[in-house]
């Protein structure tokens, strides 16, 4: 069965890039993804009934599947604005195309693709980021997951009722979670697809959902797993979300009253966790942290939709370089008043940047003094304290692994 889309193809000497893919060719890269990745033979089955194969995208070469990736339509919460973002996962290339060009040809034709539809961003976890860095992407945030004893806890009170939720799908997690996502800068408008793998459970895992609050005033969640291993039982918490006070106190209650039977839990943070500040000790440790990659896809209006800190008035004038992505190559004038942004073509070029340097100015995971000094930018000395004044933000993270 062939889905009923307008099929586009770029051809480049050696490669054939598709973005139609039948159930042939999505088997194909099935295999390819279950080496690449060594996992089951179902994951990657039950992985593109979730994402649908209108998602997928292959690189070919002679007729035959070389590779592919998976793109996840969704948004990215930065400064208080949904921007329309592009996930991308499950890039593999079949062992015997490696090191051919197959990679970075799949990349880039997808830049030029949604470029082409108006998409203003990208992110993606990097299995190696000289490969991505190639295609214009660089380190936008943070994803964390952080450690701790239940015996460390000492937090007892729990403010609020906590009930259990048979239904992890329902409506009112997602509603909660875009209270605090809005929030918090660098979280993920999420796909479907996010939703249904979170609650998604592996072989024979069981995954619980808790509501903190009342029915008729929820103030939080929490999903998670339970999980025996050699030095003892954890706890994985798969997602929360807390809005109060309150809610923080109930979090941290329930999870201490686990101590009799599970040794640790885990959960995924903020390099800087606040969660942490009502723990009596400093006993909490980030067990493991990685950064996802940003990619400009169109300058004007990934500047243009993002949110801006209230109270900034002033203006930017960029010289964007970007090598793949030629109508990026400009200079712009980034206008900000009332926490928004109005761009505009031409101006002085008093920053100079390079589109991977961007992507990492925009999030705000680095200072513009940072990235003179890692020489991904040049200014004047006005320009570096302007652009400071607009991107200065908290600390960019995601919830989210895909």
């Amino acid at each position: 069965m062939v889905l009923l889309l307008i099929m586009v193809q770029v051809m480049t000497p050696l490669f054939e890039y598709k973005t139609l893919v039948d159930l042939k060719d999505a088997k194909h890269l099935g295999s390819i993804l279950k080496q690449a990745f060594v996992t089951s033979a179902g994951d990657s089955e039950n992985s593109f009934k979730s994402i649908g194969l209108e998602n997928l995208r292959i690189i070919c070469r002679d007729g035959l599947v070389a590779g592919g990736l998976a793109t996840l339509p969704m948004g990215m919460w930065l400064g208080g604005q949904s921007v329309p973002m592009l996930g991308i996962a499950d890039v593999g290339i079949a062992p015997e195309y490696r090191g051919g060009g197959a990679a970075i040809a799949l990349i880039q034709h997808m830049l030029q693709e949604f470029y082409a539809q108006g998409t203003p961003i990208s992110v993606l976890y990097p299995v190696t980021q000289q490969l991505y860095r190639k295609a214009g992407y660089e380190q936008g945030g943070n994803y964390c997951i952080w450690e701790m004893s239940t015996q460390n806890i000492h937090v007892h009170k729990a403010s609020l009722p906590l009930r259990p939720i048979a239904n992890l799908n329902c409506e009112i997690f997602h509603h909660l979670y875009q209270q605090q996502a809005r929030l918090t800068h660098g979280y993920l408008d999420r796909n479907p697809g996010i939703w249904e793998r979170l609650i998604q459970p592996e072989d024979k895992e069981a995954i619980y959902g808790y509501l903190i609050g009342s029915q008729d005033q929820p103030q939080g969640y929490i999903i998670l797993s339970q999980h025996l291993q050699t030095d003892g039982a954890v706890i994985k918490i798969r997602d929360w979300t807390v809005l109060s006070n309150a809610a923080v106190q109930t979090f941290w209650s329930f999870l201490a009253n686990h101590r009799s039977t599970i040794k640790k839990i885990l959960w995924k943070s903020s390099v800087i966790d606040s969660l942490t500040l009502l723990l009596p000790e400093q006993t909490a440790k980030i067990q493991h942290q990685k950064r996802w990659l940003m990619r400009i896809v169109d300058v004007y209006k990934a500047l243009q939709l993002r949110g801006y800190t209230l109270g900034v008035e002033t203006e930017l004038h960029l010289a964007v370089k970007d090598d793949l992505l030629t109508a990026n190559n400009d200079k712009f004038i980034l206008s900000v008043a009332n926490g928004r942004g109005e761009v505009t073509q031409g101006g002085k070029g008093e920053l100079q940047i390079d589109i991977k340097g961007l992507a990492s100015l925009y999030t705000g995971l680095f200072t513009p003094h940072d990235l003179k000094l890692a020489g991904k930018l040049d200014a004047t000395d006005t320009a570096l304290l302007t652009a400071t004044q607009i991107f200065t933000s908290p600390s960019p993270w995601m919830a989210d692994f895909f």
